[in-house]
């Protein structure tokens, strides 16, 4: 199959602008610009020359808005939104909008994965307000900051069933001047309600909890294009993973099947790019085929580690080569010079979402030259297009052994064809503008992808992606963790900022300890119980057993919120709870354990609600409660213990953990897990020390006395 290519030429990037000399501006952007053009985040520098006379989130806004006693627009989305864009074509780049704006209230503009705590909030106001939530998310709020009215996307006209955005804004001024007691009641209600919404309530998971959770996806399962649900599909890699052990564990083909079945679906549809690798954000149909074309990290992260665990459960090469494509788009086209993670690429190019990657069918032909009319069969081209103005969106249409035989090709001359005419399309593409970048880095992220790109390192035995994540590792390390165990959010170029959130330390720790087991050099292994060390003090809640989404330190909203609740990314208390019960089987400190299983009750009533929303804490609650492994593998040097290790490393073992103890590396793990001291090379041959359920085997020393232990 045709690998992603690695290199291109020189891309010309959309929506880029040169900042200007910053020193030579008066504070508030001056003619040409606003204040967001002293940011960082590109989100808020795409609205930097919006007539608006935008702040960003700070306490000069709500200062400002006390003192001419307005109300506060507040607007929140994220580089890569598609309605964020049609928004603001509409109504922020619009005179008249920004006028009004500008004489009755105080506007604040919020990129939402900078700021991930202030949208929490605001979204959950939002839900609670209209049913429903996304982005643009569009809340007005008290100069006290508590709200009083929601919505997202709001049109510049009455469109859709939607009011104009003008509408809106008149009736909520009307509201402001002649109905204050009114709007002041309604937020003091509204954060009554965060309140208790966003707490945590505590109780034991029921003994069914995995098998309810694997039915509520059973009655959801789309059986003839993959996926849970209807459209918009969305492509939830910890949902499969969590698939994917229950199948393991039950023997469950019907399930393996209904996992498999959405994982080639995503990659055979357009949600994938069949040209330059990579996961598109979701399908807006059931059949993947139509997708919302932004790409984001996170993602990409969390369905490399999908397909990493198919193929290790399944031993199917195409999930192995789906997720070296993935990773060959993200050294490519996601990579900094230093090793770290941007966040997104957009959806739209030229101000057209998908013009990037669409053909028409006379674009096609022209490209390809030979073969045409059978490429075309194979990639769904149309004439009429499948797409929007006779455009097609590239996808698998057809079987291709079934393809191959029906030209009289043998697979491997069907492969070579397809391989060509890839190549002739991606270098065609290459030379459009590009959809623009998000080249902010963020912590949490990386963390994902590091996670991701350690373990398919690992199982793929490939350590040109172990050194990817090693090299993320050292940069995120350098730039975003301090002395004292305490992080950054953001990094962008060399500015550097943003108090971390739990995810930031649940997800850079989770890819630490992947890491390790990657490596297996201690200091990925202390850098994870540094992180975790520091997460438990900054964030734990003493009442419940849970962790703030803020740290004590951090800037107080509305309400403190805490949440077990998995949305695009798993919840930042469900990887914390999995890390921590990993690291303390890793090093035998009982107190991380019992940290994660109070994490896990102190969501117990919410996740028993709800268990298809908390698949992350599944996994973590499985891990607890169920013996796994503890296994040492020890030897005079690492590569004399290359057979055993990769025995581990070619298995689908999720409840297992892996150390490597040898002399150069002694001293360094035996201060981070103390029981290793014990288990050494016997008699100076490599050895395996395996223990279950707190006892320990006898220690082998081959690969296939170790494979006897493990069991099929």
């Amino acid at each position: 199959m045709q690998r992603i290519p690695m290199q291109l030429p020189q891309k010309r990037r959309d929506g880029t602008f040169d900042i200007p000399d910053l020193s030579t501006l008066p504070p508030d952007g001056g003619e040409e610009f606003n204040r967001l053009v002293f940011t960082s985040s590109p989100y808020l520098l795409q609205h930097a020359r919006n007539p608006v006379d935008w702040y960003p989130w700070g306490e000069e806004a709500f200062a400002r808005a006390r003192s001419e006693d307005k109300a506060v627009f507040l607007s929140i989305g994220y580089s890569t939104c598609h309605w964020c864009h049609v928004m603001e074509h509409e109504s922020f780049e619009n005179p008249e909008v920004a006028a009004f704006l500008s004489e009755h209230f105080i506007s604040i503009k919020v990129d939402r994965e900078e700021r991930p705590d202030i949208d929490d909030i605001y979204m959950t106001v939002c839900q609670a307000m209209t049913g429903s939530g996304g982005w643009p998310l569009t809340v007005f709020l008290t100069p006290e900051k508590k709200p009083f009215y929601a919505g997202t996307y709001f049109p510049p006209d009455d469109r859709f069933g939607r009011p104009g955005f003008m509408r809106v804004l008149t009736a909520l001024r009307d509201a402001w001047a002649g109905d204050r007691q009114k709007i002041l009641t309604i937020g003091e209600e509204l954060q009554s309600q965060l309140a208790g919404a966003l707490r945590a309530t505590e109780d034991e998971l029921p003994e069914d909890i995995l098998e309810r959770a694997v039915d509520g996806f059973r009655g959801n399962y789309d059986s003839t294009h993959g996926g849970f649900g209807a459209a918009p599909k969305f492509p939830m890699g910890h949902t499969l993973r969590f698939l994917l052990r229950r199948a393991a564990d039950t023997g469950d083909d019907a399930l393996l099947e209904m996992v498999e079945n959405t994982l080639l679906g995503m990659y055979r549809g357009g949600l994938w790019d069949h040209l330059g690798g990579g996961f598109c954000r979701y399908s807006t149909d059931s059949k993947w085929l139509v997708p919302h074309f932004e790409k984001m990290l996170y993602d990409n992260a969390l369905l490399l580690d999908a397909y990493v665990d198919a193929y290790l459960l399944t031993r199917k090469d195409i999930y192995r080569t789906i997720a070296e494509e993935l990773i060959a788009y993200v050294r490519r086209d996601m990579t900094d010079e230093r090793g770290m993670f941007y966040s997104a690429e957009n959806a739209d190019s030229e101000g057209v979402e998908g013009k990037f990657y669409v053909f028409t069918r006379a674009e096609f032909d022209e490209i390809v030259a030979t073969h045409a009319d059978m490429l075309a069969e194979y990639f769904g081209v149309e004439k009429g297009g499948n797409f929007e103005h006779g455009q097609n969106i590239l996808h698998i249409a057809v079987e291709p052994e079934e393809w191959s035989r029906r030209h009289g090709l043998s697979a491997a001359d069907g492969e070579a064809r397809i391989a060509a005419a890839k190549e002739k399309l991606f270098a065609a593409r290459a030379a459009r503008i590009h959809p623009s970048l998000d080249d902010k880095i963020l912590t949490s992220w990386n963390g994902l992808m590091i996670s991701a790109l350690a373990r398919a390192g690992a199982a793929f035995e490939d350590d040109t992606v172990t050194a990817m994540a090693e090299h993320a590792a050292a940069a995120l390390t350098e730039h975003m963790l301090r002395d004292d165990g305490t992080l950054l959010r953001r990094l962008r170029g060399e500015d550097a900022g943003i108090q971390a959130f739990l995810e930031d330390y649940a997800f850079f720790a989770l890819g630490m300890v992947d890491l390790y087991e990657a490596t297996f050099e201690p200091r990925w292994l202390k850098t994870a119980l540094t992180l975790s060390e520091a997460m438990l003090a900054r964030f734990s809640d003493s009442e419940s057993g849970g962790l703030f989404f803020t740290s004590t330190d951090a800037e107080q909203l509305l309400v403190r919120s805490m949440d077990a609740q998995d949305g695009a990314i798993p919840s930042g208390n469900s990887v914390a709870a999995l890390s921590l019960l990993r690291l303390g089987r890793m090093t035998g400190r009982v107190d991380l354990a019992q940290r994660g299983e109070d994490i896990i009750r102190a969501f117990g009533a919410q996740i028993a609600r709800v268990p298809t929303g908390s698949t992350v804490m599944l996994m973590a609650w499985d891990f607890a409660r169920n013996p796994g492994r503890e296994i040492v593998i020890a030897a005079e040097s690492g590569s004399d213990a290359t057979g055993l290790v990769k025995e581990v490393r070619g298995r689908f073992l999720p409840r297992s953990v892996v150390l490597l103890h040898t002399p150069a590396h002694s001293e360094a793990l035996v201060a981070l897990a103390p029981f290793a001291a014990n288990n050494t090379a016997v008699g100076g041959k490599p050895t395996a020390w395996i223990c279950r359920d707190y006892a320990c085997e006898i220690p082998v020393h081959t690969p296939g006395e170790m494979a006897a232990l493990l069991g099929d």
